[in-house]
């Protein structure tokens, strides 16, 4: 068997699935009906640091077009929220949905001490850390961690992709990464696979045997997870994007019965150090028919009031444009909140304030973990304080 075992360790495909798949998995083959009004959070995380300034614009702002005298949008071109603000063009069903309703924006998120790297940053965003603090648990693994310890159907966390981000790995539980139910399924179907476990017997070989546990958890999970996405498919038309495939696999997991309380998924890159124009004007076109899909989709399905949809970037750009077209890396940044759950829409501060920078940066005026506290505790039914490891006054819009 020794072939064989180095065969499965390097085929890398199901293996890497499987190193993802905990054992808490079974959980899922309960077959548990989720109650009506199960509440779900599903997070867009825009990776490589949006620009802000572009994306809820101060078109009252002197010193906004001043600044950005190329990457300014113009008042007349811009989706018009209130006198002094609005969206980026690309953004007309975020537009619709601020317009019903259903849409909340805080200006300014962001963290004390901010740094700039795309790495430092995204991870202390993933753990929900101060800026000086190095944490290798995610608020929404930690969340697995604190929401069922002990009982027998536990909540789950599915990011759809292929590889699983920090904030969906906890100390005991770590959420699920799959690009597709389907492409799982077809994977662990394999010849290759069914083989070995029917060949397979036990051993002495304590990792060796883990392994092959895992992996026929994984075989069995992946058949479950396929079967249940197809339950109840989605009958939306989603636009043939990573991140319209992504919202639909959602949608199609949201209407079956798996016990999931929260999806995650990634757009970018938004890293627009030259030609940001045309950069997030393609990335903000994919977010906004794929997120116009999907609220049509969960409104079909009287699902929209349950879910909250919310997006965050890393870090925001510099007030000031380059010499290239772009933005360099900032600091605060802006977040969207989407549903029919909101107790309060529209914006929820106050835009920038572009005379009192941060050395060129945005200054923050809301802290991230308090957007965190507040889906914890409002929105998931959670204890925030422990989660987050620290008391955190939540807000009032969910």
């Amino acid at each position: 068997m020794l072939i064989k075992r180095r065969g499965f360790i390097q085929l890398g495909s199901l293996a890497t699935a499987s190193m993802l798949m905990p054992e808490f998995l079974k959980a899922f083959e309960k077959g548990s009906l989720v109650p009506p009004g199960n509440k779900v959070t599903v997070i867009i995380q825009l990776s490589g640091g949006n620009d802000g300034l572009n994306t809820v614009i101060p078109v009252r702002n002197d010193l906004y077009y001043s600044n950005r005298p190329k990457l300014g949008i113009q008042r007349t071109d811009a989706l018009a929220l209130t006198d002094e603000a609005a969206l980026h063009p690309s953004l007309t069903a975020f537009k619709d949905l601020y317009d019903d309703g259903s849409l909340g924006i805080f200006n300014s998120v962001g963290y004390p001490n901010p740094d700039k790297s795309h790495f430092r940053s995204m991870d202390i965003w993933h753990t929900a850390s101060n800026s000086s603090d190095y944490w290798n648990t995610g608020w929404v693994g930690r969340y697995l961690d604190a929401q069922c310890k002990g009982c027998d159907k536990p909540t789950q966390a599915l990011e759809i992709d292929d590889v699983l981000s920090l904030a969906l790995k906890g100390e005991d539980i770590k959420g699920i990464a799959l690009e597709d139910p389907r492409r799982l399924y077809t994977t662990s179907q394999e010849k290759y696979f069914k083989d070995m476990l029917a060949q397979h017997k036990a051993e002495h070989e304590q990792p060796v045997e883990y392994l092959y546990k895992t992996m026929a958890e994984t075989v069995s999970s992946a058949d479950y997870i396929f079967k249940q996405s197809r339950l109840h498919p989605s009958g939306e038309t989603y636009p043939n994007t990573d991140l319209g495939k992504g919202l639909k696999t959602i949608a199609s997991l949201i209407f079956s019965d798996i016990n999931t309380k929260v999806y995650y998924i990634s757009l970018g890159s938004f890293d627009t150090h030259i030609n940001q124009e045309a950069q997030q004007k393609r990335l903000f076109t994919e977010l906004n028919d794929a997120v116009k899909a999907f609220v049509k989709d969960l409104k079909t399905n009287n699902r929209f009031n349950d879910v909250l949809l919310f997006t965050f970037s890393e870090f925001g750009r510099r007030v000031s444009q380059n010499a290239s077209g772009g933005t360099d890396h900032g600091k605060a940044n802006n977040m969207f909140f989407i549903g029919g759950g909101l107790k309060k829409q529209g914006l929820y501060n106050s835009l920038p304030d572009l005379k009192n920078l941060d050395d060129g940066d945005l200054k923050y005026q809301v802290d991230f973990r308090q957007v965190y506290a507040t889906v914890l505790n409002n929105w998931l039914g959670a204890d925030a304080g422990t989660i987050l490891k620290q008391n955190i006054a939540p807000l009032d819009f969910i």
